[in-house]
């Protein structure tokens, strides 16, 4: 056991409401663990992580989270598999990005033992709430915010550290219709598009909303400049194939390197599937929906693994994608989730046993 471990305090709850919990019937991120992971920052150092209760916090109406919005997440999971060992998927690269993210969003940087200690102590005290049922997992939210007080516009001399849990079942049912977005822009050059912010989010809400009136279910963003090339899908890495080439487009400082993104490219050549990382022109998609040449569209990220796109709609048409037997996104979400739930032998060191 290591040092931080020893060290952090466990307060555990005097009566589970894991009693209370439909597991059957797990909308996503709605339901929460009996227990938290709290760790802050103050007098310039991150104090020893605990965890506590699941629980509100108190927060003063000056601090800076409400008004400069210093604020970063990851996403992440933990399953289970039939001999209820519990593994997580590639967790020190969800680290990694979160201390990507802190440096632009001038947050302190997590320390390592502290993240990965912190977590899997606590998906251990909770591991009884991780489900089983097919396409459910326990969706692990790491996230850094301001807590330190003052209206001045300057970084916060104080942050918190959570790690909250939530058993979580599929997050998107159904077919997905998406709108190529030609108005509004999720980042900039230069920006943030490439840190999980929480404003960046925020900003993706009203075109969303927008795009929901119209009969769509999320949109596909586009570069800032000419809204020429093809970027992300809602939330979500996006990857289109043409023929039986995939393609997505390369990461840049408004494409956030997603970590299924990395996993699909990696498993995609394991498979011998032809793929491309480059731009992808909006012209290019909607040419090849009409000459038959583009077979599949799907965004992907850690909630919804891998996300097949039916419908996309571009000035005012909309183009149906095939319906394939064998397709690309069926193979490539089994390969991945298999590794997940240790159903299949994980030749590329992703998977960790807490």
């Amino acid at each position: 056991m290591s040092t931080t471990m020893q060290k952090i305090g466990i307060e555990k709850v005097k009566h589970s409401k894991i009693d209370q919990v439909d597991f059957d019937n797990l909308s996503f991120g709605s339901v929460f663990t009996d227990h938290m992971l709290v760790c802050d920052y103050k007098d310039g150092a991150w104090e020893t992580p605990k965890i506590t209760p699941y629980q509100p916090i108190t927060l003063d109406p000056s601090s800076k989270i409400f008004h400069y919005g210093q604020s970063i997440f990851e996403g992440m999971k933990a399953y289970k598999d039939t001999e209820n060992k519990v593994w997580l998927f590639r967790p020190l690269d969800n680290f990694k990005r979160l201390n990507i993210s802190a440096k632009r969003m001038a947050i302190p940087e997590i320390p390592e033992e502290y993240f990965m200690e912190g977590l899997k102590a606590l998906v251990e005290v909770d591991k009884n709430w991780i489900p089983q049922k097919d396409g459910s997992s326990l969706y692990i939210r790491p996230f850094v915010f301001a807590s330190g007080k003052g209206f001045h516009a300057s970084p916060a001399n104080e942050y918190k550290f959570l790690i909250c849990l939530a058993p979580s079942g599929s997050y998107f049912s159904g077919k997905v219709k998406v709108l190529i977005e030609e108005t509004y822009s999720r980042s900039a050059n230069g920006g943030v598009g490439y840190a999980k912010a929480g404003g960046n989010y925020a900003g993706q809400f009203y075109p969303t909303q927008l795009a929901a009136e119209k009969g769509y279910s999320q949109v596909i963003w586009t570069d800032d400049n000419n809204h020429e090339y093809i970027e992300e899908a809602g939330a979500m890495n996006i990857f289109v194939r043409i023929n039986d080439t995939l393609i997505t487009g390369p990461t840049s400082d408004r494409i956030l390197d997603g970590i299924t993104r990395k996993s699909i490219l990696q498993i995609a050549e394991d498979e011998g599937i032809a793929t491309e990382v480059r731009k992808i022109t909006v012209t290019e998609v909607v040419e090849a929906a009409k000459n038959g040449s583009l077979k599949e569209m799907f965004g992907a990220g850690t909630a919804a693994v891998i996300s097949p796109i039916a419908t996309f709609g571009f000035r005012d048409v909309d183009y149906d994608l095939p319906e394939l037997k064998d397709s690309f996104a069926t193979r490539l979400k089994k390969r991945i989730t298999d590794i997940q739930f240790n159903r299949a032998e994980d030749p590329f060191g992703w998977r960790l046993e807490v």
